[in-house]
């Protein structure tokens, strides 16, 4: 039953390599990268040492996978995270700064401000009339914390 494992060449570990990063690229989120990088490598263990058992290339698959799956996500995987755009999905973060004027009076220190197309609850420490012009300071979630400026 398991004699087709002493038929396994550096071929069939370089293919499943190939397998597992094509696997990767459909979105894996690097899961795959470690046991792929595990195969190849025992692709080049099995043509250098041709001699050795199966079940230590199985061994030696298994605890690559392992190491190289560990390897990845404590160095490289907070490399992807980084971007020159930081604020790109946070909508409410975008609008820190930015100046604008009330269409309607604000009440028990909140109230709602149109942006755009969208329409957004704000907070402030006091209660502000129509018209006056604010700026945004901070965020809670997708409230805005408002001053005014004038």
């Amino acid at each position: 039953m398991i004699e087709w494992l002493t038929d396994i060449s550096a071929w069939h570990w370089f293919a499943l390599g190939i397998a597992l990063l094509a696997v990767e690229a459909l979105g894996t989120g690097g899961f795959l990268i470690g046991a792929a990088l595990s195969a190849f490598a025992t692709a080049l263990v099995l043509v250098i040492f041709p001699e050795l058992s199966w079940k230590i290339y199985l061994t030696l698959f298994s605890l690559l996978s392992v190491v190289f799956t560990l390897v990845y996500w404590l160095k490289f995987r907070r490399f992807n995270e980084k971007t020159d755009q930081p604020l790109l999905n946070d909508r409410a973060s975008q609008l820190i700064g930015r100046h604008y004027t009330l269409q309607e009076d604000m009440k028990n220190h909140a109230g709602k401000l149109q942006i755009g197309d969208s329409l957004w609850k704000i907070r402030c420490d006091k209660d502000l009339l129509a018209n006056t012009k604010v700026e945004v300071i901070k965020t809670e979630g997708m409230t805005l914390w408002i001053n005014s400026y004038e």
